[in-house]
């Protein structure tokens, strides 16, 4: 069926090392782009699909967040997205004769890579207590055997019910009303290891944990400041709207360890410019900052803008509290810490800081580069310090701009996906439904990993992700996975998770967004919220991959209906019609009302948003909030350097699409570090060296604490010095399980101590 064979793992044998490019997107990601689709679709097949991406009667994007334009191109997908949507909508397909094949035990010593490659789940599969190998099960089995294992739990809180966010909101609302009818609000989800860090700090500042921004802001901002974000890997259609951005007169300050091409320049493969005339620069100042030195950073400008008075006076007496508490604490910084906590000399911040001065509108952008550190919520928080200093909130082109990752993760929050509910929400879900939902807070994403460990977790039930391989310290996670009676997977794709099992294992094979979804025998479609609170209608158009396929919605009401039995909740009604879910979230969240009507609309509709609507401020004070947020540095003691881990440029998330990552010059490999040449030089080591990289991290107790990985080759590169980087999943179990930003819970995985030592017995190319 295939138009070409899954690829066979080599490791990292054939690993070479190129020049970095010096731009993002162009002609050759077209060409990547149509050559992955063509390899895993076929030409026709791949014209029928990828013309229906991000269109308004189409299917939105398995991959990114990234809002749609109002004026649409025919072509409205980058190469990853195009690369989601090949692997989705692939020809190949993983059926009962592939796990015949192969044991677990073989599974787990594959990549993600390679499973990934081999296609679509075909049917439902079991891995029996004691079986090495998985084997079909019927539909009507597998959820006998779920709800059994979940009716004979001690406490519902011995159940974790896990979500990605590629969820729609139909699927993500069913699941949590599920959960909390069982009696739950273990919800972790991949927020609690991204954009948890920026929900709590604009929850406590502006009082919305969402961003303030929409599309047209960022296209006519004065000035945008990019900190901690690659959009040219992670988000690459946003350089389309930086483009635009420049195009209306527009500046660009980057803020970034790491030298990345697409914040230098974009070659817009639509574009008679970007094909033949060397395309657009895009930023205009390029901050090499010291990792986890953002805070410090923001420190500095505040302290330049309350020293030149540049500032918005009557926004803040109108629209803030607490300015003069933040005022001293800013003014008491001494320089010295802000360097060297920024790792940028007092000039380079003044000269940021006269750009500052000289925009009406700012806004900043910022991603996980700024989430995942122990003082990530801090430094947030300094950000909404930035901006409400010249009143950059809640007037065109200004304001926060948290960019999120998978298509839907804002939705799902929004819908209730949530280990922490407000009580307004619960509350709502008891009328609506006469059910009485926990009030206790839930389990995170690693406070799950904690109770599966400690043997507090019977059921793990994760509806999409890889939830393995995205979690922090990978040794203690799969030994804590293996510890669960039952875990089940809702997927479409093989991934590194199917191979970690409890002592019994479910696979079950959903549709994916690329699919016709004719549950309850009519034609059914589902909505998601982008990274700007836009909700949109997203409709499948191919025929799905098996008939053995069941949609997330449907899997979700067949689990709770087998597992509560008659009830409240009309779990039949919900599955048969996904309208009915609809009208159940517009009865219990604001901002939904006539919510069949508008999302029926080409646009969608906008969800109310207090800050940006009206500069209303739904906080303890009323008032949008400043801060006094004490300026931490990362100490690296002699000898040791700091590691962020990154993507690739063929990668999204833990999904490996393909070895090569062409921006930065590396090719049929992913084992790499990439190092300032004089920081490999001051630890004695050739260029191209392997080595292992070795973390240390202090426990509570004071203990200290190293992990391993091994064999990683030495890249020459554009980084800060003192600052390294290298790809996860594979330095994740570098991560230890209780290193985590303070309020947030986010792992801390842009901010490790690790030294390099030669590499050690286990060879480069292991997994």
């Amino acid at each position: 069926m295939a138009r070409k064979a899954p690829v066979e793992d080599t490791g990292d044998a054939r690993l070479t090392i190129g020049a970095p490019k010096g731009y993002g997107a162009g002609v050759p990601g077209v060409l990547r782009a149509l050559e992955a689709s063509a390899a895993q679709m076929g030409v026709v097949r791949s014209l029928l699909t990828l013309t229906a991406v991000n269109q308004k009667q189409g299917f939105d994007c398995p991959g990114c967040a990234w809002p749609d334009p109002e004026h649409r191109h025919a072509a409205e997908f980058c190469e990853n997205g195009a690369k989601a949507v090949a692997e989705e909508a692939t020809l190949r397909r993983v059926t009962r004769e592939f796990f015949a094949a192969h044991p677990v035990a073989e599974l787990a010593t594959r990549s993600d890579h390679w499973l990934g490659q081999q296609g679509r789940l075909a049917e439902p599969m079991v891995l029996r207590e004691g079986a090495s190998h998985y084997e079909p099960i019927g539909w009507s089995e597998a959820f006998d055997l779920i709800a059994d294992e979940l009716r004979a739990l001690p406490s519902p809180d011995g159940a974790i019910f896990y979500t990605s966010g590629r969820t729609s909101n139909e699927a993500a609302f069913a699941y949590q009303l599920f959960a909390r009818a069982f009696g739950t609000n273990n919800l972790p989800d991949c927020s609690n290891m991204c954009h948890e860090s920026s929900g709590a700090a604009l929850g406590q500042t502006l009082g919305i944990g969402k961003g303030t921004v929409t599309l047209t802001d960022v296209e006519t901002a004065e000035l945008i400041i990019v900190a901690g974000q690659n959009p040219g890997t992670n988000h690459p259609r946003m350089l389309s709207s930086l483009e635009r951005n420049k195009a209306n007169g527009g500046r660009i300050i980057a803020v970034n360890p790491l030298i990345e091409a697409g914040l230098k320049a974009f070659r817009n493969p639509q574009t008679v410019r970007g094909v033949l005339r060397g395309g657009v620069e895009l930023a205009d100042e390029y901050c090499q900052i010291r990792l986890n030195g953002d805070l410090a950073f923001f420190h500095g400008l505040n302290k330049l803008l309350l020293e030149a008075d540049a500032l918005d006076h009557d926004f803040i007496a109108a629209h803030t509290s607490g300015f003069d508490e933040f005022r001293a604490h800013v003014e008491a910084l001494d320089w010295a810490d802000i360097e060297r906590g920024s790792g940028l000399p007092r000039a380079e911040l003044e000269r940021i800081a006269e750009q500052v001065m000289a925009a009406k509108s700012i806004i900043v952008c910022w991603a996980m580069g700024l989430t995942q550190h122990k003082n990530s919520v801090p430094t947030i928080r300094e950000i909404v310090n930035f901006l409400l200093l010249r009143g950059n909130v809640g007037r065109p082109g200004a304001g926060a701009c948290p960019v999120r990752g998978h298509s839907n993760v804002q939705g799902d929050r929004t819908v209730g996906i949530n280990e922490r509910p407000p009580g307004w929400f619960l509350d709502a879900l008891d009328a609506r439904f006469g059910i009485t939902s926990p009030r206790g807070h839930g389990t995170d994403v690693v406070a799950a990993i904690r109770a599966m460990r400690d043997g507090r977790c019977g059921v793990f039930l994760a509806v999409g992700g890889n939830f393995v391989r995205a979690t922090p310290d990978s040794a203690a996670t799969e030994a804590a996975m293996r510890n669960v009676g039952l875990t089940i997977h809702v997927s479409t794709k093989l991934n590194g998770s199917h191979a970690v099992t409890g002592r019994r294992a479910l696979i079950l094979p959903t549709l994916g967004r690329t699919e016709h979804d004719r549950t309850g025998g009519r034609e059914q479609f589902v909505t998601v919220e982008d990274s700007m609170g836009m909700v949109h209608a997203s409709r499948g158009r191919l025929a799905p991959a098996t008939d053995s396929l069941r949609s997330e919605v449907d899997i979700v009401c067949s689990i709770a209906e087998r597992t509560l039995g008659p009830g409240p909740v009309d779990w039949a009604a919900m599955r048969a019609d996904y309208a009915v879910i609809r009208s159940d979230i517009e009865a219990c969240i604001p901002g939904f009302e006539r919510f069949e009507e508008r999302v029926d609309t080409p646009l969608g509709f906008a969800l109310p948003n207090g800050p940006r609507d009206s500069r209303s401020f739904h906080t303890a004070t009323g008032k949008a909030r400043f801060t006094a947020n004490p300026l931490t540095i990362v100490d690296v003691p002699p000898g040791y350097l700091l590691l962020q881990t990154v993507r690739s440029h063929d990668q999204f998330n833990t999904t490996i699409y393909g070895m090569d990552d062409v921006y930065r010059g590396v090719h049929a490999g992913r084992r790499v570090v990439f190092i300032h040449p004089d920081d490999r030089a001051e630890h004695g080591l050739a260029e191209g060296a392997i080595i292992d990289l070795v973390s240390i991290w202090q426990d509570a107790g004071g203990a200290i604490e190293e992990r391993r990985a091994h064999g990683f080759r030495l890249v020459d590169y554009a980084t800060a010095r003192g600052c390294i980087a290298a790809y996860f999943p594979e330095t994740n179990l570098l991560v230890p399980l209780d290193s985590v930003a303070d309020e947030s819970g986010t792992p801390t995985s842009k901010s490790i101590v690790v030294r390099l030592e030669p590499a050690g017995e286990t060879p480069i190319g292991v997994r």
